[in-house]
């Protein structure tokens, strides 16, 4: 599969890469090209000294449009609308969101929008596109921690059944990650809303990488 990353320069973008490169062809996305290019290398240069094979190489997001298969958007929920904005292709891609919107008071909270969840607003901004939500309670550090086995429970929502499972086989590449169809797009404010109970738990219990497994 070639898979492009939208936002592909933060924490859970580069260790996408790293996870992703080693299966698939991957392409960092960045609103700057250079800025893609340095995490790129970066990236390469850290599978090189792991002697870890990868295919993966950088662009500028409406680059990742051009020319992926699959779209992964890894950005803030509060930049969508303005990198939505910025971008032109969509239509009939398949688009996988992973976005949580919540906010941080003394604890987390979820914050989704009016839609309902980040997800049901991508499908909004993107009526001809085909968005299916995965990934969402992965640790963001455990990302980029290629020397751990990532084996969490991954649930998939979506209303197209070929692009779920399209979805679901890209999580099973990853790792000992176990993708779960989930169901419709509408269970992803379920889903979405696991992200921050799961950071309290950690927060509250003192507790690291919690994550969320389905056995």
């Amino acid at each position: 599969m070639k898979v492009g990353i939208i936002g592909g320069t933060g924490d859970i973008g580069k260790g996408m890469a790293l996870r992703l490169s080693q299966n698939h062809e991957v392409i960092i996305g960045s609103r700057k090209e250079e800025k893609a290019t340095l995490s790129c290398d970066a990236c390469c240069e850290f599978l090189k000294e792991l002697n870890l094979p990868f295919d993966l190489t950088a662009s500028t997001n409406q680059g990742v449009i051009d020319t992926c298969d699959i779209i992964i958007f890894s950005v803030p929920p509060e930049t969508l609308q303005i990198t939505i904005d910025s971008l032109t292709g969509l239509e009939g891609k398949l688009v996988v969101s992973l976005m949580n919107p919540m906010e941080r008071k003394d604890y987390f909270r979820y914050a989704p929008p009016e839609e309902g969840s980040a997800a049901m607003q991508l499908q909004k901004m993107l009526p001809d596109s085909k968005v299916i939500a995965a990934f969402n309670n992965i640790p963001a550090k455990q990302w980029n921690q290629i020397s751990e086995i990532l084996d969490y429970s991954v649930c998939v929502c979506g209303d197209y059944e070929e692009e779920k499972q399209i979805v679901m086989e890209l999580v099973n590449s990853i790792s000992e990650l176990q993708a779960l169809n989930a169901g419709p797009l509408a269970v992803s404010a379920t889903v979405e809303a696991i992200t921050p109970l799961v950071i309290n738990i950690a927060k509250f219990n003192k507790m690291r990488d919690v994550g969320v497994y389905f056995r």
